[in-house]
């Protein structure tokens, strides 16, 4: 089994290399956010969206634009209105007078990464419409139906604080999202970087492309192969049973709290996420650590509260690193 690691190990140093390089980029542009950034390469790995929730001005689109920039591949930012139609993110059927027929005139969709700004202010078709392109990407314009190509990657927004014209996101598309970032203020040495580097009325800073998308699907093959010890899938599986029966695991100020756990799909995405986690620090295996470092991030959206945590404040975040905390580690 050693063997077996140290030639993984060794595949994850030579297949890793592009890491340094797309974080350069990157680098040359944001300031800080480390925990963003790093979330974004494994969200990229782990070919899983991201919900990325922040007060204005954090730099989570630029973030986005960004990383879309440093790779070779399409990118679409959709801005999110009330008035926005299914139709302008999918594309529609186009009638030709002259011979009678209908052609496929396909829309911002159709690309690689897409930047779906404040995503809660579309109404619900539109964000139903969103949901088979994100969970089977597909998409389904008159009879026909359309592959997407891979890469493809979801990465949204949403501004926490002004709720005015929003439409709360259904638990069944929050769902399909693999990691869910909160984006904090920046240190203030950070912020005094930001200042200098970025306090020009014509400032624009030029990102190359260093990676292109085989690159990243050659790269996702690897994270495929990381090796995960059967304790720690038991590890995660213990985790997602908790946030349903914590009295099971002796967390008994919980019971009552969760309205509603997470689901297997929850499972899956952590196990993904740990690996690419393990990978984005050029590692061939995944540790107890990389669970409970990408762990949050993955349930924070899936576990909900009940209206007695409600009554008592507490958050699914408070709820999730209860659980964290108390269940054993391997």
């Amino acid at each position: 089994m050693s063997q077996g690691i140290t030639a993984i190990n060794e595949k994850v140093e030579k297949e890793s290399l592009f890491i340094e390089d797309l974080t350069a980029e990157i680098r040359k542009v944001i300031v800080g956010q480390e925990y963003l950034v790093e979330r974004l390469l494994v969200g990229l790995l782990a070919n899983g969206h991201i919900l990325i929730e922040g007060v204005p001005g954090l730099a989570k689109t630029l973030s986005v634009k960004v990383l879309s920039s440093a790779i070779r591949t399409k990118f679409q930012r959709i801005q999110f209105t009330p008035d926005l139609l299914p139709a302008d993110l999918l594309g529609t059927l186009v009638y030709s007078p002259k011979d009678g027929a209908f052609t496929t005139k396909k829309g911002p969709i159709f690309s690689n990464v897409i930047l779906a700004d404040e995503i809660n202010r579309a109404p619900a078709k539109v964000q139903s419409a969103l949901l088979e392109a994100m969970q089977e990407r597909q998409v389904t314009i008159g009879e026909n139906t359309f592959k997407l190509e891979d890469p493809f990657l979801v990465l949204a927004t949403q501004n926490p604080i002004e709720q005015e014209g929003t439409y709360p996101l259904p638990e069944a598309q929050v769902d399909r999202f693999m990691l869910k970032l909160h984006i904090g203020y920046p240190t203030k040495d950070d912020e005094l970087k930001i200042l200098k580097r970025m306090s020009f009325t014509d400032k624009k800073i030029d990102v190359s492309p260093v990676v292109n998308p085989e690159k990243i699907i050659s790269a996702r093959n690897v994270v495929n192969e990381i090796y995960i010890d059967e304790k720690i899938e038991k590890y995660i599986v213990d985790i997602v049973f908790a946030t349903r029966d914590p009295k099971s695991y002796g967390i008994n100020d919980l019971d009552g709290l969760i309205e509603y756990g997470a689901s297997p799909r929850a499972s899956i995405n952590l196990t993904l996420a740990a690996k690419a986690y393990a990978f984005v620090k050029r590692r061939g295996y995944v540790t107890p650590q990389d669970v409970k470092s990408i762990g949050p991030d993955v349930l924070r959206h899936r576990v909900i509260p009940s209206y007695e945590a409600e009554a008592e404040d507490k958050t699914s975040e408070d709820i999730v690193k209860r659980i964290f905390d108390e269940v054993e580690v391997p």
